[in-house]
């Protein structure tokens, strides 16, 4: 291995350094010349003992890993890809085409080091963030990576940007313009539900239960099933969709994003901003905490699995608590009973019109 520093003797002016690389000299303050060979001599070795484990640590995982050598950050990209499926593998098909990615794009995973990382981080933005951990996590996991690059607790932390729910105001305006009435029903159909934008562009008849009032559908997000009874309002707008099949069935066969940019349009013509169709699911569990609607159905009608959730979403409402003594009085001789297990059936595509 060639030496990066060498001794240069200036005969009167003393001992230096000379730096191989850079072509840099630096006086040793020293005209001794055992005194200047140590010197150089560390220098060296400082150099070359990290190179020199690298490659015998390359040497090692070799043995076990013939990849491990020259596996690079995009190879992990495209591995990462392949194991997803549906909506969430065209994100990360959008995602490894970041820009900031090209940073550690071509370089070897286990050359690579923090430095890289954090500059990879710091020109993108929170999705950069999002992704670059669960590749990280996805190498460590695979025995690509067989230690953390950057420590779990030294990530910077995720801050996506603030969400809102849409007010009645915006609701109302934008059906009271959209012209399309199977979009317009859609549209009331996410407020009174408040479900995603893909589980009420799925509905079909079926899913309607008109004995009990019931529409009960499985998330396709969760899987956990989602049960609400419906008010004289919705039913108005149900009699109104189609008596069998999709009720939506131009809608249901858009993907996702294309609704999105829809709605979007819609937002943008009459001025309206920080909002999108996921705004609905902010709305309908801010009116819910707002009017004293119990946790627990509100749980259920959403579809969450966790409080926790359902807490996120109803966040930003606005509440004054009533005393105990009107909330008794305004409850007297009320009966109210959850939805239960029961409706099962509409999840299975069975129900009455």
């Amino acid at each position: 291995m060639k030496k990066r520093f060498r001794l240069v003797d200036r005969k009167k002016r003393g001992f230096y350094c000379l730096d191989n690389e850079t072509g840099k000299r630096a006086s040793l303050q020293t005209r001794s010349r055992d005194e200047a060979e140590q010197i150089v001599f560390a220098k060296n070795q400082a150099v070359r003992q990290p190179t020199l484990n690298r490659q015998l640590a390359k040497a090692y995982l070799a043995g076990t890993d013939a990849g491990m050598a020259t596996r690079t950050w995009q190879t992990a990209l495209e591995a990462m890809v392949e194991r997803k499926h549906g909506s969430t593998k065209e994100r990360w098909e959008r995602a490894i085409k970041n820009q900031a990615l090209d940073i550690i794009r071509h370089r070897v995973i286990v050359e690579t080091q923090a430095e890289d990382l954090w500059q990879t981080l710091k020109s993108g933005t929170v999705s950069t963030n999002v992704h670059l951990r669960e590749l990280h996590n996805f190498c460590i996991s695979m025995n690509w990576l067989p230690w953390p690059i950057i420590p779990q607790r030294q990530w910077p932390k995720i801050k996506y940007s603030p969400k809102r729910a849409i007010t009645r105001e915006e609701h109302l305006r934008i059906i009271g313009r959209e012209k399309n009435l199977e979009t317009r029903a859609f549209f009331e159909m996410c407020w009174h539900l408040g479900g995603s934008q893909s589980d009420i562009a799925s509905l079909e008849a079926e899913n309607i239960d008109w004995t009990n009032r019931v529409i009960g559908y499985a998330r396709k997000k969760t899987k956990s099933l989602a049960f609400i009874r419906f008010g004289e309002e919705l039913e108005k707008l149900l009699r109104t969709l189609p008596e069998t099949g999709l009720l939506f069935p131009r809608l249901s066969q858009i993907a996702e994003k294309h609704r999105a940019k829809e709605f979007r349009r819609r937002c943008d013509g009459l001025g309206i901003t920080g909002v999108s169709l996921h705004s609905y699911r902010y709305a309908w569990a801010e009116r819910a905490r707002k009017c004293g609607y119990p946790e627990r159905f509100a749980q259920e009608a959403l579809g969450h699995n966790s409080k926790a959730v359902h807490r996120a979403y109803a966040k930003n409402a606005q509440v004054t608590l009533p005393s105990l003594e009107m909330y008794e009085q305004n409850s007297a001789g009320q009966n109210i009973i959850p939805v239960s297990q029961q409706h099962s059936h509409l999840i299975a595509g069975v129900g009455t019109r």
